[in-house]
């Protein structure tokens, strides 16, 4: 602060000296006093503040020793998202979840049970010639509700990835379809020349009463309707893979009837691509 300085005058006769003003006298300026922000202004300053600035940083305080919490601890991991796409559920492939699950309940009867008991409801469900002739819906239907070889066999893993994957793109109902016309179409291309064989007199009688059940006809149709909704490369390695095992069956001349059965059940499926593709191409 500059220092006040006074000066003197006197009068022309030589009389008294005007008094000098005291410093004490100037009043001293007051200091700034902040206004206090009334309620509505405080509300307005901190919306303020949360649009402006990070929350995490300014109006919210994290625990001493914890991380903060973020977006992505809380995502489901890459691998299991692909899992669940891998296998079926009840909302988006009901048909293929429930059917899983009703082979399931059947294969682990027929490891558990009775073996009397497994044997005569294996026999009541085979789709031999002589069953066809008589009860053939009871009998498609029944043959269909068992896993040759149980849940250890690769029809079992094969049918929970390919309908799985094939019901994602057309939907459940057409799944149903394609399955059910394979194992129609199959089961019946190879049991009739069977029934028409033991008439003439080529096959014996017993012919007409051979074991014949599983899923395996309906999933090699689903696995030729699978492949014409696929990219070139994967779906002739789909096709190539399972026309590989199709052939070895028929060198090995096993069970002739299923070795034959399998390549009409998967040419079924190849004869529902013009209408799938139309159906997929829809659905995207």
């Amino acid at each position: 602060m500059k220092r006040l300085e006074t000066t003197r005058t006197g009068t022309g006769d030589g009389g008294a000296a005007a008094p000098a003003p005291r410093l004490d006298a100037v009043p001293a300026p007051r200091p700034a006093v902040r206004a206090e922000a009334s309620p509505p202004e405080e509300a307005a300053s901190t919306d303020l503040l949360k649009r402006n600035l990070p929350e995490a940083d300014l109006l919210k305080e994290e625990p001493l020793g914890e991380a903060p919490t973020t977006g992505r601890q809380c995502r489901t991991p890459l691998a299991l998202r692909h899992a669940r796409l891998l296998l079926p559920g009840p909302v988006r492939t009901p048909f293929t979840f429930w059917y899983a699950l009703l082979l399931i309940a059947t294969s682990l009867f027929a490891e558990y049970a009775e073996r009397d008991t497994v044997s005569a409801l294996l026999r009541a469900s085979s789709t031999d010639a002589a069953h066809l002739a008589h009860t053939p819906v009871l009998v498609l239907v029944a043959s269909a509700l068992w896993v040759a070889g149980g849940l250890a066999s690769p029809y079992a893993v094969g049918f929970v990835l390919v309908l799985t994957a094939l019901e994602r793109r057309i939907g459940g109902w057409r799944t149903a379809g394609v399955f059910l016309l394979g194992h129609v179409v199959a089961t019946l291309a190879t049991e009739i020349p069977v029934g028409i064989s033991v008439a003439g007199g080529q096959l014996p009688v017993t012919s007409l009463h051979r074991l014949d059940y599983g899923i395996s006809f309906g999933l090699m149709a689903s696995i030729g309707a699978l492949a014409g909704l696929l990219a070139p490369l994967p779906r002739w390695i789909l096709l190539g893979a399972v026309g590989v095992t199709l052939l070895q069956e028929l060198l090995e001349f096993d069970d002739p009837l299923t070795g034959w059965g399998h390549p009409v059940a998967l040419l079924v499926g190849v004869a529902c691509w013009p209408a799938l593709r139309r159906v997929g191409l829809r659905l995207r």
